[in-house]
């Protein structure tokens, strides 16, 4: 029997861990089963003439909220072209609300509800043997006009379930996109947005068989491995072993964990202060809310002083990326609310802050009370909220502004100290200031357009010319010119300032670094940079403002400063030049010592 797995990632870098617990799954008994990975963006009909091609007796589609719309004319093409075909989904998407997506779609023969792997096993050995399926658990199938559902599977022990990732060609094939793993299944919290809430208790996988799993994708040099387990610290001695093994044996790769903050051990922090290499790990911690009553709301346990204190402790560390998540509109949180929320958090300063907004997932608790709190929301996936009784439409609006400038202001991380200077010297909040750029940002129309690098910087000195005064719009120019200067590997030639540095005083100005160690110190010193090194790889510029980028804390002094900003050859991706920044005499044109 043919039979294909099919389904459509977001972006082409993500891959789909489900799928390949699948295929691992029954391949023994069904040998012709091969995967085929599309994207949201491809045609539906290039889609449907691929896997035409195929000619499979069986397509089995993974369904989640972000490509069930576009999913679904593909079934119906595909049951013109492929009569016989038939077509089994699964995934979370359809494993709630069944018979509504039955109905919906009259070209889905079988839903597969929960997890699939057996289930699907079980299904494919009816069709090669013509049976009936009513006997199989965990499904939703037609008999003419009847859909029918079977009772609920049993979780299978976890141990039954053959790795996904044994195949050391498909291995190769994912070397420049996303591996998706787990170490667990389940959630042991009942936040009521989640999906995850609704299945109770934390199965693990064997210890071995993961670690067997990790170093074959370790040592196929795999890039990224993002861990799908919802509390990957939940078990201390677990978490902790599996950071050690990683440490031991990363290679190239990065990894990156969903972590509950408020119950990280503080020997897990320190150990990995101590052992982890810079950049190895990346912690998504979500904290959603720091509104008590929202938080009861939704049955979110959340201890907001042990998070703040263990987020610190991890910026402490200074090893590891954290990115922290916010949901706005989430029960009785308004908007003056949610800008308090927004501001407890980013108080923090994270290396990534997300804002996302509440969606109604079918199954959930939230979904089931939404009339309780006057929700109005998406009909179709992927049922984001338009408003609740607390909360306006006009304000998730404002709050769309906050999100569009937060990702490329702060998220992108290339305007990086001229946000903290505003956010910390010159608006009232953080909040403030993305609500009134981002509300300055959709007047200009930007939000319809896309950006250059200087775009960037532009657009930010344009909108603080209408709202800042002068000496403080000074201030931040200095700050986004050395900003500016940051984002590049070599020297660029063109800047979106005007230049205050002309080309004699450049290399009046070169000469004199070459020769006043004593105001240099080791910064360029021990690079033993001759007068030419510097003019090719080097930028000088006079700033109206003195500022100390590496001590948030400190405002800047109105006295002019020396920028130098050096490019060794041959630098790489993630790495940045060489900036220091001395004080000027503005009345003899000299460095400051």
């Amino acid at each position: 029997m043919n039979v294909v797995l099919a389904t459509l990632n977001a972006k082409y870098i993500h891959s789909s861990l489900a799928l390949r617990y699948l295929k691992a799954y029954v391949e023994r008994d069904f040998p012709n089963t091969c995967i085929r990975e599309y994207t949201i963006k491809e045609p539906a009909t290039k889609i449907v003439a691929d896997l035409y091609a195929k000619k499979p007796d069986v397509i089995g589609f993974s369904v989640y909220i972000w490509n069930v719309e576009q999913t679904l004319p593909i079934l119906t093409m595909l049951k013109k072209v492929l009569p016989k075909t038939i077509i089994v989904l699964g995934g979370p998407e359809v494993s709630y609300d069944t018979k509504y997506w039955m109905k919906r779609c009259p070209d889905i023969d079988v839903i597969v509800r929960g997890e699939g792997e057996s289930t699907f096993h079980e299904l494919l050995c009816a069709f090669s043997r013509r049976d009936s399926m009513a006997n199989i658990r965990g499904i939703a199938y037609r008999e003419g006009e009847h859909i029918h559902l079977t009772p609920a599977r049993v979780q299978q022990p976890l141990a039954e379930i053959p790795s996904p990732y044994q195949d050391l060609t498909d291995i190769q094939s994912l070397k420049h996109r996303i591996v998706y793993y787990e170490t667990s299944r389940g959630c042991p919290f009942s936040c009521q947005f989640c999906l995850s809430s609704i299945e109770s208790g934390v199965r693990y996988f064997p210890m071995e068989r993961v670690k067997t799993d990790l170093k074959r994708l370790i040592d196929e040099g795999i890039r990224i491995i993002k861990f799908v387990d919802r509390t990957f610290n939940l078990h201390r001695k677990y978490a902790l072993e599996l950071f050690s093994f990683l440490i031991e044996h990363r290679g190239n790769t990065v990894f990156q964990f969903e972590i509950t903050g408020d119950i990280l051990h503080k020997d897990i922090v320190e150990f990995l202060r101590e052992n982890a290499p810079e950049g190895l790990f990346r912690f998504e911690i979500g904290v959603q809310s720091t509104n008590d009553l929202t938080n009861q709301l939704v049955k979110r346990r959340q201890n907001f002083a042990r998070l703040r204190d263990t987020i610190l402790a991890i910026k402490d560390c200074g090893n590891i990326v954290q990115h922290l998540d916010l949901i706005a509109g989430l029960p009785e949180e308004d908007y003056e609310s949610f800008k308090m929320t927004f501001n407890d958090v980013f108080a923090f300063e994270p290396d990534e802050l997300q804002l996302g907004f509440l969606k109604m997932l079918r199954g959930t608790g939230m979904r089931a009370r939404a009339a309780e709190f006057g929700y109005v929301y998406m009909d179709h996936a992927p049922y984001e909220i338009f408003s609740n009784r607390v909360l306006s439409y006009d304000d998730v609006l404002r709050m769309k502004q906050v999100e569009d400038v937060l990702e490329k202001y702060w998220n992108e991380g290339k305007v990086r100290h001229t946000v903290r200077y505003l956010t910390r010297h010159v608006f009232a909040s953080p909040f403030d200031f993305f609500q009134a750029f981002g509300d300055y940002w959709q007047k200009r129309g930007w939000d319809t357009i896309g950006h250059q690098l200087d775009d960037l910087y532009t657009r930010l000195d344009e909108f603080l010319e209408t709202t800042c005064e002068p000496a403080q719009r000074q201030a931040a120019n200095a700050y986004m010119i050395y900003d500016f200067l940051l984002q590049h590997r070599v020297r660029p030639h063109k800047v979106w300032w005007q230049k205050t540095v002309r080309r004699a005083d450049r290399a009046r100005l070169i000469g004199e670094i070459g020769t006043q160690t004593q105001v240099f110190g080791d910064a360029l010193n021990h690079l033993s940079l001759n007068p030419s090194a510097l003019e090719k790889h080097s930028v000088i510029e006079l700033l109206p403002w003195h500022i100390y980028p590496d001590a948030p804390h400190l405002g800047p002094t109105p006295q002019p400063a020396l920028l130098v900003v050096y490019y060794p050859p041959g630098l790489q991706k993630g790495q940045s030049p060489i900036a220091q920044i001395y004080p000027w005499a503005q009345d003899t044109q000299d460095f400051v010592s």
